[in-house]
């Protein structure tokens, strides 16, 4: 699902909004991943706490929501902006491709919980693209 110039300028506009509270947003949808998706916790076993609360879990997040910003700032090629994000996640961490939805479906439930007067329809069809998106750019590297 290709992102029209309409969709690159509301997710724009959209993540200047949003970026301040970036950690906070990450921290929490990384947490409910792991609580609402237990498989997931399984990239994360050296941590000692996963609970949603945790240090480690509030900082990752922070790392994930910091990699959107990139491809943000990247939009017009994800596949290039996020190719070493994507080879990282294939070869070293071996990720399942699947997360990405996974994480994605969380990050968009959160940013509705934090913005839910800015969210509106055509905020959410363009964002939820772009996290499609981005995914398919992670997944690149998989193929």
């Amino acid at each position: 699902m290709s992102l029209s110039g309409k969709d690159k300028s509301v997710v724009r506009s959209f993540w200047e909004k949003i970026s301040p509270r970036a950690s906070d947003i990450g921290g929490e949808a990384l947490g409910r991943m792991l609580t609402a998706y237990p498989q997931t916790k399984t990239y994360f076993s050296h941590w000692s706490d996963l609970s949603a609360s945790s240090a480690q879990v509030k900082k990752h997040g922070a790392t994930i929501m910091a990699a959107v910003g990139e491809a943000v700032d990247k939009i017009d090629d994800l596949v290039g902006g996020l190719s070493k994000l994507s080879e990282l996640h294939a070869y070293k961490l071996r990720v399942d491709p699947a997360n990405f939805k996974i994480l994605s479906h969380n990050i968009a439930l959160v940013v509705a919980m934090y913005f839910p007067g800015d969210f509106t329809p055509e905020v959410h069809l363009s964002f939820d693209k772009f996290l499609q998106n981005v995914g398919l750019a992670l997944s690149e590297r998989y193929r």
